[in-house]
């Protein structure tokens, strides 16, 4: 027992009158003792007695609103938008006095009052208010109902990740008095893109341009990306900017309080602490500040006017969120740009397809240099394919070709040198072996795995392949790269003892370093900014990047080479990036023109063709066999749904929430429907997954909706 719930103990002399006198007190009260677990008794509030409440429950077949009864105690602080706590779960024989009693506490969101109830019944009152602070504004509101509709999920998981968790401290204190406006910046670095002062102005004259940017290499765009901010706060309107990691989170709010200084925007990363963290939160719902600058969960902060939402990087990982319903940062603030009307701008180094989609539909204009430019500031990209080292054997043996050798060595004596090593996990992906092309299965295109030496079948539909030929060069032969990522690191640091190497990756991530000369060898994503750049750049095994099984291995190891080459110095000043992977490739020829849009845009086109994602809509269901079969007979999918598998799912290395069970084989299917059908295949699966649930089906049956990695 807890210090808490220990009994006093009686005071020996007149502990039996005090007693007395209390009980005499609670007898005498108008509520009765029990208040805040039935209120039996209590008076209710004159004025719209009835609370309309979003319980957190999390489940589907309870994905609406709950109406309870508002004692007249809590009128003045059960307002809409506050937190509160309610009795769920009673039936309806557990009534009192005409109150329904019982259920267990559950937090809820106070939506509106009402002055009548739609259900007929007895209703229960509201336990208590756990703060009259207002957290739930009308149009997060609609933009969480609209997020959890796209992705067949309930309101309340979206609301779990749209609003922080309270922090009592925090929401004590007062937030700072608002700043007025500040003046209209200039155009600065945009100047080097041929829209780019003209996107600038409309943001300060109040427009709403949306723009997709393909952002110059070097160091400028955490100061263009402020200059955007600055000019929607000088219309008097809010920004949000969301990005994938509190490290280029530090680097936009170091840029924007240089150029405005402190006190006109809120930084919201989980590096800051619960209480900071909800203490800016509060800042902005309250208007302190108008603009937002932080990671995934920002895409949701409580910005008023909204003027403009920014995106950075798109591409990353890190931008879909690990709990149901799975929300992705772009798609998120796509909604919110199209309901608020406000500015929309996607900016990466590189290009997706989904960016690429944006612009052919016209959705988005493109916002893109000149090639001169691009010329200007991009390095010189040098390749090694396999035919350099079929002439270079003692480099192959070392697995570091002579040209990367020189690259390292003269890049050394002007300064850093970046070395990007794989990161471990990346699985090979089997490819004709003459010409590379991977192999993919001829009935639904997806990636061919060989179980066995003598077998191959495909990842998706799972359909046996005993013939495959090539369809580029008609060659019978496969191949699977290997990867050697880390010896190679380590024969790099012993070919250089006199220069320091310094790591970057999972388990410590570096954010800069100096300008000394200095080998830095990091994993994809994790490269730490050199000051005034790096002076060379090596991307070792390229293969063990493009040979993911996944439809996005190409598109992904394109974004990482130009993510990491974008920190080299430009060719001018001597920069220089090799890439260890054959040059034919259509990634590697994108890297060397620096062309990432050319490459999504060709990407975008094969993708039409065949009916990959984006140009349709995908959903994976997955479970157990004879669960996910049950479950997509009956599910009513629409008419043009095609279901691809279902095929068993590799066991996870690393256990996460959502994986399977130990010891539990699941498999996965894949629904696939056409452009405009996506809609309708959310609400059939949403639908059929509440039905089940509300029969109680024994077994987990795990929805997503779009789907970052389909093989």
């Amino acid at each position: 027992m807890s210090s808490d719930d220990r009994q006093p103990v009686e005071p020996a002399g007149d502990g039996p009158e005090q007693l007395a006198l209390i009980r005499e007190s609670v007898r005498r009260a108008k509520v009765p003792k029990a208040k805040p677990r039935t209120w039996r008794g209590a008076a209710l509030a004159k004025d719209l007695p009835v609370a309309r409440v979003m319980v957190n429950k999390g489940v589907l077949h309870l994905d609406q609103y709950f109406d309870y009864a508002v004692p007249e105690e809590l009128d003045a602080d059960a307002r809409p938008g506050v937190r509160v706590r309610v009795r769920f779960g009673a039936g309806a024989h557990r009534i009192r006095d005409g109150r329904r009693e019982g259920g267990g506490l559950v937090d809820g969101f106070l939506i509106e009052r009402r002055a009548e109830s739609d259900y007929s019944g007895a209703l229960a009152a509201l336990a208590y208010v756990v703060s009259p602070e207002p957290v739930l504004s009308p149009d997060i509101l609609g933009l969480a109902r609209a997020v959890a509709d796209r992705y067949a999920g309930s309101l309340a998981d979206v609301l779990q990740l749209a609003i922080p968790p309270r922090n009592g401290r925090a929401e004590a204190k007062p937030s700072p008095a608002p700043l007025p406006p500040p003046p209209a910046p200039g155009p600065g670095t945009w100047e080097r893109y041929g829209r780019g002062p003209a996107f600038i102005e409309s943001l300060g004259a109040g427009g709403a341009p949306r723009a997709v940017w393909t952002a110059l290499p070097g160091p400028h765009w955490p100061d263009e990306l402020a200059r955007a901010v600055a000019a929607t706060l000088s219309s008097g309107r809010g920004a949000v900017v969301v990005v994938p990691d509190g490290r280029r989170a530090a680097r936009v709010d170091a840029a924007l309080t240089a150029l405005l200084g402190e006190g006109h925007h809120a930084l919201l990363t989980a590096e800051s602490g619960p209480e900071k963290r909800y203490g800016q939160w509060l800042a902005v719902r309250r208007q302190s500040v108008r603009a937002v600058i932080g990671t995934r969960a920002a895409m949701f902060a409580p910005v008023r006017d909204l003027g403009l939402v920014v995106v950075w990087d798109d591409g990353d990982s890190s931008h879909s969120d690990d709990n149901a319903p799975f929300p992705h940062v772009r798609e998120v603030l796509e909604l919110r740009a199209a309901h608020d009307g406000c500015a929309f701008l996607l900016g990466s180094t590189g290009c997706t397809v989904e960016a690429a989609q944006l612009v052919e539909s016209g959705w988005a204009a493109p916002l893109v240099a000149d090639r001169p430019q691009v010329r200007d500031h991009a390095p010189l990209v040098r390749t090694v394919g396999d035919h350099d080292l079929a002439r270079d054997e003692a480099a192959r043996a070392a697995r570091l070709p002579s040209i990367a050798w020189q690259a390292v060595r003269d890049g050394l004596a002007h300064g850093p040198v970046l070395v990007q090593v794989p990161r471990r996990g990346y699985a090979p992906r089997l490819a004709c072996e003459r010409c590379r092309t991977p192999a993919r299965c001829r009935q639904c295109a997806g990636p061919l795995e060989a179980p066995d030496e003598h077998a191959l079948r495909c990842g998706w539909c799972g359909r046996d392949e005993p013939a495959w030929h090539c369809a580029a060069c008609g060659s019978a032969r496969l191949r699977a790269q290997i990867v050697g990522a880390r010896r190679t690191a380590e024969e790099l640091g012993r070919a250089f003892p006199a220069v320091p190497v310094r790591t970057s990756g999972r388990d410590h991530i570096l954010d800069s370093v100096p300008s000394r000369p200095a080998l830095v060898v990091s994993t994809p994503g994790a490269e730490p900014v050199a000051d005034g750049g790096y002076a060379a750049a090596l991307l070792l095994d390229g293969w063990a990047m493009l040979g993911r099984p996944d439809l996005r291995a190409g598109e992904e190891a394109l974004r990482r080479w130009i993510a990491a080459g974008a920190l080299v110095r430009p060719q001018a000043e001597g920069g220089v990036v090799v890439v260890v992977a054959e040059p034919t490739l259509r990634p590697v020829q994108a890297l060397v023109r620096w062309d990432p849009v050319g490459h999504a845009v060709r990407e975008l086109a094969e993708r039409a063709e065949l009916g990959f994602p984006p140009v349709s809509r995908m959903a994976e269901v997955t479970g157990r066999a004879s669960t996910v079969t049950a479950f997509l007979a009956g599910a009513g999918l629409p008419d043009e749904a095609e279901v691809l598998g279902p095929v068993a799912l590799p066991a996870p290395r690393v256990r996460r929430t959502g994986d399977p069970p130990a010891g539990e084989q699941w498999e996965r299917a894949l629904v696939r429907v056409p452009p405009g059908k996506g809609a309708a295949l959310a609400a059939a699966l949403k639908s059929a997954q509440a039905a089940r649930l509300a029969r109680g089906g024994p077994d987990q049956v795990r929805l997503r909706i779009d789907p970052p990695d389909i093989g």
